[in-house]
């Protein structure tokens, strides 16, 4: 089985979690009101495979915050549930073996290395709307935004006006992603 074909079918099954999670859940009414104001494209459902994931600097510098091949998957249901999987082509293994056993350095590079969130998106006015329920890094539990997105076929390109790394400097990220179905 191929890494893609591997990670479709395990966030497939995250996706089915997450849309019975994400209905139970205690900001169900966010999620309606979002639901009720937005909509969900036909063009946007399905999976979508990673492309790139960058900051962009006002001087036009790029840095690749997951490497050169980055690797990610994002899903989309009918109603605008997602599960979205970013990682770094290549990690390097915990030395012990053992995932509770790391070293400091190992586990910085395991939370840096991987970016994974659910939660709920939609179009409204030309603008992407997105709702963050769960994700790797807690802080942005809960939240969410609106993104300036172009999409050009099967290529949709959306603007993180303020990510959570490089804003001192004027950063702001592009994520680029490939229609796979």
């Amino acid at each position: 089985m191929s890494a893609h074909k591997g990670l479709a079918l395990m966030c497939a099954a995250a996706l089915a979690l997450v849309t019975s999670a994400v209905q139970a859940s205690p900001h169900e009414k966010t999620h309606s009101a979002m639901a009720m104001s937005a909509s969900v494209p036909g063009w946007l459902v399905g999976t979508w495979k990673l492309v790139r994931c960058d900051n962009v600097y006002p001087d036009g510098r790029r840095v690749e915050l997951y490497g050169r091949d980055p690797q990610g998957l994002w899903m989309i249901d009918r109603h605008g549930h997602y599960m979205m999987m970013i990682a770094r082509a290549k990690s390097l293994p915990f030395a012990s073996g053992d995932k509770t056993r790391g070293t400091t350095a190992e586990y910085r590079a395991a939370s840096l290395d991987m970016n994974a969130h659910f939660g709920r998106v939609a179009i409204r006015g030309g603008r992407m709307i997105m709702h963050i329920e769960r994700a790797s890094f807690p802080n942005w539990n809960g939240h969410g935004g609106t993104r300036r997105y172009t999409r050009e076929g099967d290529r949709l390109t959306y603007i993180v006006a303020k990510p959570t790394s490089g804003t001192s400097a004027g950063a702001r990220g592009e994520v680029v992603w490939q229609r796979l179905d």
